[in-house]
C-alpha cells in the first residue's frame, strides 16, 4: 500500500527514519489521504477533503480514517492532515507489523527506550525507494502510484536521499513526473508542502 512504501522510503534498512519526526507524520498522513483518493473514496478540491464513497475499504485503517473523514465534512484538509499525522506513523506501523513487514524492537538504555520497527526483509524494505529512484534517473513512465509516491517524497524533502549522487535531470524530472499528477492530488501535495515547510521551520528553530 502507498502509506507502507512511503514508510520504507523514509526509513534506512535498520529502521532509522530519514525524516524528522512531524515530517513524516505529515507524510504518512498524506499518504493515508491519497490512498483513499486512489480507491475512489475522496477527492480533495477548495481546501477541503470531498467524500465520495463512503463504503468501507477491506483495509480498516482506511475503513477508520473514511469513518471520521464522513463524520467531519468540513474540515480543512490541513486540518486532517495535522489530525492524521499525530497517529499515522504507530497505524501505519502497527499495518504494516500485522502484515508481517515490520517487527518492533526495543532500542536505547533501559530508562529511555523507544521502539524501532525493522523490516523483516531488507529487500523488501528496499525496493520502492530503488523501483523509484531507477524510474526517475531513467526518466521512464511513473504509474498513478509512482506519481504519487513521487510527489510524497518531493514534498517532505526526501528526495535528496532518493536520488543522492543523481544528474540535474533527474532531479527536474522528479519534479516534473509529480507535476503531472491529477488536479486533485496536486492539492493535497500543496497542504502537505505547507505542512511540512511549517515543520521544517519549528524544527529548525
Amino acid at each position: 500500500m502507498l502509506a507502507d512504501e512511503f514508510f520504507f522510503v523514509a526509513h534506512d534498512d535498520y529502521g532509522h527514519q530519514r525524516l524528522f519526526g512531524s515530517a513524516l507524520g505529515y507524510g504518512l498522513a498524506a499518504a493515508l489521504l491519497a490512498e483513499l483518493h486512489l480507491n475512489g473514496r475522496v477527492t480533495f478540491a477548495d481546501g477541503r477533503v470531498r467524500v465520495r464513497d463512503v463504503h468501507p475499504p477491506a483495509d480498516p485503517l482506511q475503513h477508520l480514517i473514511l469513518d471520521r473523514l464522513a463524520a467531519e465534512p468540513e474540515c480543512p484538509t490541513r486540518t486532517w492532515l495535522a489530525y492524521i499525522a499525530d497517529t499515522a506513523y504507530a497505524q501505519v506501523a502497527r499495518r504494516m507489523w500485522h502484515a508481517g513487514l515490520l517487527v518492533p524492537q526495543q532500542v536505547g538504555r533501559l530508562w529511555r527506550q523507544r521502539t524501532v520497527y525493522r523490516p523483516v526483509d531488507i529487500n523488501d524494505a528496499a525496493w520502492p525507494g530503488a523501483r523509484l529512484s531507477q524510474r526517475i534517473r531513467g526518466r521512464r513512465t511513473l504509474g498513478d502510484s509512482d506519481r504519487v509516491l513521487a510527489g510524497l517524497v518531493l514534498h517532505t524533502q526526501l528526495g535528496s536521499s532518493l536520488l543522492d549522487g543523481a544528474p540535474l535531470s533527474a532531479r527536474l524530472y522528479l519534479r516534473e513526473a509529480v507535476d503531472g499528477v491529477q488536479p486533485p492530488v496536486r492539492e493535497l501535495f500543496g497542504d502537505l508542502a505547507a505542512a511540512v515547510g511549517n515543520a521544517v521551520l519549528s524544527h529548525r528553530t
